[in-house]
């Protein structure tokens, strides 16, 4: 099993890439906060679709987090995280400390514009700008010609899109559908730190999703109602406490009315301290 490079510097990491390029292979270019598991693997596997070669980056980014504390007991198992890479097939490990990233100095920022002010932006002040930021140098230094990023980031992945887009980055961006656990739960990060109880109770937030799917498939289409679903699921598990649902416009993040076509239900809540999203697109049958 061949070992991914490991690069610690956007210098090397930008000399890694223009060697590639020039020799004329796709770089493709997968973000991570580390703790890998199954749904950041697939996003492996998707870039290697489009590319010659595969960036995996392992940076747990201080500007995204809006509670210390929550940044401070983010899990950052980088030795396996290695090893899952290489397992992979990962060409290259880009993980900068925080002094390579943000050195003495630093005041320049990416301002993501207004889809990053509603849903989770209203929740997380100041969380989107963390992201373009990041994304923004991560780009810079990988140089990627297409870069994967998961559904399950629904918001996320529309701002990226848009700050792609909107700074002539010249990057594809690839969305890949949400990858679950068995009973239906997305899979993240912050599913390890769940305790068992927790765990089990977490199942609530994917069967609200379902739930408001089913009904629209039965012919409701208005959106109260939808959404009155999906709450009444969460509320009744006792462990779970509901932050929002919404449903809206999966391009422009509008609000909508009546569910006419595909429309996006996104969903927060909280399992204790520890604090989940999930989203699915969703559309009449």
């Amino acid at each position: 099993m061949l070992q991914p490079e490991l690069i610690d510097t956007p210098g090397a990491m930008r000399a890694w890439s223009e060697a590639h390029r020039l020799a004329g292979r796709r770089v493709g270019f997968v973000p991570t906060m580390g703790a890998l598991h199954d749904g950041h693997l697939a996003l492996v596997d998707e870039a290697r679709e489009h590319a010659d070669v595969v960036v995996v980056s392992v940076f747990v980014n201080p500007l995204q987090f809006d509670v210390r504390a929550d940044f401070d007991r983010y899990p950052r198992p980088i030795d396996d995280d290695l090893a899952a890479c290489a397992a992979a097939g990962v060409d290259a490990v880009y993980a900068p400390t925080a002094g390579a990233m943000y050195p003495a100095g630093f005041q320049t920022h990416v301002e993501p514009g207004p889809l990053a002010d509603r849903l989770e932006g209203e929740h997380r002040p100041g969380h989107f700008r963390g992201v373009t930021t990041v994304v923004t140098k991560l780009f810079a230094a990988v140089r990627p010609h297409v870069a994967v990023f998961g559904q399950k980031d629904a918001q996320q992945l529309a701002i990226i899109r848009r700050m792609t887009l909107d700074l002539d980055l010249g990057i594809e961006i690839v969305g890949l559908p949400t990858v679950r656990e068995a009973d239906g739960v997305a899979m993240s990060s912050r599913n390890r730190r769940l305790s068992p109880d927790q765990r089990r109770a977490a199942i609530c937030v994917s069967q609200g999703l379902r739930a408001a799917e089913r009904l629209l498939h039965d012919g409701t289409i208005d959106a109260p109602s939808l959404l009155a679903a999906t709450t009444a699921v969460v509320d009744r598990e006792a462990l779970a406490r509901l932050e929002h649902v919404a449903l809206v416009d999966p391009d422009t993040l509008d609000p909508v009315d009546e569910v006419h076509a595909t429309a996006l239900l996104l969903i927060a809540a909280w399992f204790g301290e520890i604090r989940l999203i999930d989203n699915l697109l969703i559309r009449p049958r």
